[in-house]
């Protein structure tokens, strides 16, 4: 149901179970799961910050983070939550959005910077800039990467193609950029501003632009029944100048993970769901990990962009 990760904190570091998300820019730890250590240090602030989910509140501490052996970052903010709604399972948050969506997060200060700002900041990686690999979830595999610099090439079958940030509110300030979105030969959503989140798992369109499908109860996603399945077309997302083609086999939730969201064994589920929000919003939609699973994604601080590239698995049939 997320992508997560395992980061260490403090010296020497405890290892905690975060979402890798790319939706918003703190990184907290639950204050029950948080073991102070020497380079723990309370700022006496607050921090707040509100998810779709829920909210988290709670003490700003600054810490070391150990990503891995090569990037371990000083003085970080980590956000000590005493209270968390929705994310029961995890052990917190991994931002990795711009850092304008820390403004007005933490008491006595403006903006905190975010990890990969102070990979940056500190020389870490030489340019700010993180690649993100995901492996669809029903595969023999099901795992994935984070490079913080740059991008694993070997990853990738076609070269990166770069959009930028879109100026639309209130994409503008998220990883947002313009996209249009075809059912085969149908325009289904003209070009539009919207949301690259890997914290998000469905695909979301404005409302009035979804595919055939009768709502499931017990799931909340759109089922389809195996002649539909036959007859599904391909989603062109077209970014720029390309246009990324999920196949319908990518559009399905992964039927041998149906009983995780209280499906069916043998049921059909579309990842495609309404936003809620109607076309011209300024966010029509947001392309969640479904849709990064099938596509290598480059999150450019440097540059204010966002790339993506075909990998071995856009054309997969793991589902």
């Amino acid at each position: 149901m997320l992508y997560i990760a395992d980061i260490g904190v403090g010296s020497p570091p405890t290892y905690y179970t975060v979402l890798v998300d790319t939706g918003s820019s703190n990184t907290w730890i639950e204050d029950k799961a948080y073991k102070k250590t020497t380079t723990s240090n309370d700022t006496c602030s607050i921090f707040w910050v509100a998810y779709g989910s829920g909210d988290v509140a709670g003490e700003e501490y600054t810490d070391t983070v150990t990503l891995n052996s090569d990037l371990v970052i000083d003085n970080q903010s980590i956000g000590v939550a005493r209270v968390s709604l929705g994310t029961e399972c995890l052990d917190g948050f991994l931002g990795l959005g711009p850092v304008d969506l820390t403004q007005g997060t933490v008491s006595n200060t403006d903006k905190v910077a975010t990890v990969t700002d102070n990979l940056y900041k500190q020389g870490t990686i030489s340019s700010e800039v993180l690649g993100v690999f995901f492996i669809p979830a029903s595969s023999d595999d099901s795992s994935g990467e984070l490079t913080f610099g740059g991008y694993n090439a070997s990853r990738i079958t076609r070269d990166v193609s770069y959009m930028p940030i879109t100026s639309t509110a209130p994409a503008s300030g998220y990883w947002g950029i313009d996209q249009s979105i075809s059912y085969g030969d149908t325009l289904i959503l003209d070009e539009a501003a919207g949301i690259v989140d890997t914290g998000t798992t469905l695909i979301y369109i404005a409302s009035g632009s979804l595919p055939q499908g009768t709502l499931d109860e017990a799931t909340g996603l759109l089922q389809i029944s195996s002649d539909q399945y036959e007859k599904l077309s391909s989603l062109y997302f077209t970014i720029g100048k390309v246009a990324y083609e999920l196949t319908p086999n990518a559009q399905i939730w992964p039927r041998s993970l149906n009983s995780t969201i209280n499906g069916t064994s043998d049921g059909i589920h579309l990842v495609i769901s309404s936003s809620g929000s109607s076309s011209g919003s300024g966010n029509d939609f947001m392309n969640g990990y479904c849709f990064l699973e099938r596509f290598y994604s480059v999150f450019d601080t440097t540059n204010s962009q966002v790339g993506f590239a075909t990998t071995e698995y856009t054309y997969a049939t793991t589902n």
